[in-house]
Parts: C-alpha cells; structure tokens; sequence
C-alpha cells in the first residue's frame, strides 16, 4: 500500500544565534522527510527562517509537536501552513519563469521611494519574491563621505506593458532623487565579462577638448561649436574636425600637464579595482583623445583604448587628426568588436557614458547605463545614474559590498 505524504510549510522567525538552523533540520532529519523549499533572511540579528518539507502522513503530527517543543526551547516563534498539491503545482510551473531585477540605489533611500517603487511593480502584477541589501550597514551621520544605500528585489512575473514600466520607474527616479536599475533576470545578467566606457564626462569630469582649447587661447571658439552640435545644426564628424584646427600650434607638453591632472570621476578607483579583480576586460571607447585615454589605461590597467588620434609635428599639434574618427556608430562597432575578439556574446557586455554618441553602444550592449548623462540620454537608456560615483555600476552588476575585500571598500 502507497504512503500518503503531507506537504507543510514552516515559518520560524526570533532572534537568531549560531545553530538554531542545525536544530530545526536535525529534527526534521529524524523523520525522513524530503525538504521541497528553504530560504532564510537575516535582519539585525532577527531571523525569519521558511521550509518546506514533504512527510509521511502518519508521522506528521510527531514531526509538528517536536518542532513545536524545540521553538519553545529556543524561544523563537513556529508556525505551521499546509501545502496543497495543487498549490506546490503552481509554484513548480511558475520558477524560472520571467524573473526580473529591480535595483535602487543612491545616497540614501527612504520609505516614499521604495513605496513608490515596489506600486510600480504591483500595478503590473509582479511578484516580490526576495529583497537584499548591497550596500553595507549604513551609519546614522547622512553627512559621512561616499554614503551610498542600494536594495536589490528579486521580482517575479510578466509586465503588463515593460515600456511604460520603464517609463513609470525612470519617472519616479527623477522625481524622488534615486537611480535605478530593471534588468532580466537571465544566466548573461550574472555573467558579464566585458565592460566598454566613455572617457570624456564620464571616467574622467572634464571634457578634454576644452582644456586643450583653453590653453590654446580659443576656448570660447571650441565652446561655440560644441554648442552648435548638440543643437543638431552640425554633425559629430564635422564639429569635430573644426574644433581639432584650432588647436594648431599647441605645445605637446601641454599634453602632459592635462594629462597629469585629469579630475578622475568619483568611484572609478574602486571600480576598476573590482572590475580588473573579478576579471572582466575593460575598454575605453572614446570620442576624445588616444593621448588621454592611453593615461588612464597605464594607471587603471585597461585593456582596450580606442579614440582619436591628434596629429603631431615637431612637438606642435598640426590642427588636424589621424585615422577614422570614434564617433558614436564606431562605438557601437567597436563594443561588437571587442566582444567577438574577447568570445564574449554580446548579451554580457555592458556600455557607460553620458553624451548622444554614447547611446548606439549604450542601446547594442547588453547593460547599457547612462551616466550624469544629458537629459536625451538618460531618456532612451535603460539604467541611469545619477546620484552617486561611478562605482555605482557595481550594484547594477550585482555586486554586495560584504564581497569586496578592504582595498575594493575605498
């Protein structure tokens, strides 16, 4: 004759210490019983502790009253909930199934942005399965230097509309001063290997063209330009080239000085740090200066410096450049590149950057995230940050700052 089984689910939750897991299981272990399902979270020192077992009917009432004798013993809280085969159906046929990640982050993050937030994800039927924190504990002086706080949520389910989901999320950032991050939940997302970034504004708070043209005496020129193509009334090629000509006659040691003084971007230390520790390649894909980019790969170990290439004759720029221009379609280009070379499939590689020439290779990566970026930019990516440093991208990634040794903490 077929044994009856019981499905039952425990709830155990009180003050955690080292060993109350090992008691529960081992009573469970003197029954037999099959564990279906354990997760366990810890919130300053209070456990909540769920599983789920599947037991011989005739030995369920002994398994729930030793259960019950030992909570009592630890003076923790049990409780009881039984499992219909229907029920654990359902459950079984809905894993794996579009699981997403929503990630919040900036200086501080309070109850209105995560109320917001997780409304958001109930209006599209989506289902909170696990909430973590990546950031470490943080302190009650909000003024401390690189105060940071990120929570990641485990979501389950199908949006009713992904793009007005987007759309609602990235207006709630705006409004309530976070960054944020939706992203599926899929083997690539956990498995990222090549990283591609914008220099200028971006690893670095300067846009390099301008100190070369303040040096040269036309700055004003170079900034009138600028402004011209941003406006869309002349193209990257062309105001690039125009800007290059005035630089005729600088000195190459100015250069140096530049170069030597760059104002590197908040948090890329410790990015690159961790980047280069957990092994991914890196890549500087630039619409700047090869110069420039060739410092910052000597000093940060980069892989990969793609950029422009200013032309030198007896130690004075000639005003004009060598090669193809790095514009945004080359980017683009270059990220699909990289990829192949590297055998990287194009779903684990991620873009940063902050300007419109950033957007093809922001759009063709598989993480693309827009970084202090301009207003048209932050519109059309998928990930923006615009609260914290560079390192910020960390959270994105998945990383916990628990991970990190004590030099990555920086």
């Amino acid at each position: 004759m077929e044994h009856q089984t019981e499905l039952i689910l425990i709830r155990i939750s009180g003050i955690d210490r080292p060993g109350l897991t090992a008691s529960i299981t081992e009573i469970l272990s003197r029954y037999k019983v099959d564990i279906m399902d354990i997760g366990q979270a810890d919130i300053h020192s209070t456990l909540s502790l769920g599983i789920l077992f599947k037991c011989a009917e005739e030995v369920s009432g002994n398994v729930m009253k030793d259960l019950l004798f030992k909570a009592s013993d630890l003076g923790i809280d049990l409780r009881f909930y039984p499992v219909s085969p229907e029920e654990y159906e359902t459950w079984v046929n809905m894993q794996g199934k579009n699981r997403y990640i929503l990630t919040l982050l900036g200086r501080k993050l309070t109850a209105e942005q995560i109320s917001g937030a997780t409304k958001i994800l109930a209006e599209h039927e989506l289902n909170i399965d696990g909430i973590r924190r990546l950031t470490g504990r943080i302190p009650l002086d909000e003024k401390k230097a690189s105060v940071r706080a990120c929570i990641e949520f485990s979501v389950r389910g199908t949006p009713k509309d992904r793009e007005e989901l987007q759309h609602q999320l990235m207006q709630l950032s705006a409004s309530l001063s976070m960054d944020f991050s939706f992203q599926q939940d899929t083997m690539y997302r956990r498995m990222r290997r090549l990283i591609c970034f914008d220099m200028d504004s971006t690893l670095i708070q300067t846009e390099v063209i301008d100190e070369l043209a303040m040096r040269a005496g036309v700055g004003d020129q170079v900034k009138a330009i600028t402004e011209r193509a941003m406006r869309g009334e002349i193209d990257f090629k062309e105001s690039f080239t125009e800007r290059v000509a005035l630089l005729k006659g600088l000195d190459e040691s100015v250069m140096k000085e530049i170069a030597e003084n760059l104002p590197i971007t908040e948090g890329v230390e410790r990015l690159m740090y961790v980047l280069k520790h957990y092994g991914y390649k890196i890549a500087i894909l630039s619409g700047g200066f090869t110069y420039f980019g060739n410092y910052l790969k000597e000093k940060f170990g980069i892989d990969y410096v793609y950029a422009n290439n200013l032309e030198i004759v007896d130690g004075k720029l000639t005003g004009r450049y060598v090669g193809d221009i790095v514009d945004g379609k080359r980017k683009a280009e270059l990220l699909q590149l990289i990829a192949q070379v590297e055998k990287v499939d194009i779903a684990q590689t991620i873009a940063v950057g902050d300007g419109a020439n950033d957007l093809p290779m922001l759009s063709v990566a598989g993480l693309g995230i827009a970084f202090h970026a301009k207003p048209k930019v932050v519109e059309n990516a998928r990930q923006s940050i615009n609260t914290i440093g560079l390192d910020g991208v960390l959270y994105f990634l998945g990383f916990k700052d628990s991970y990190l040794d004590e030099r990555g903490r920086l």
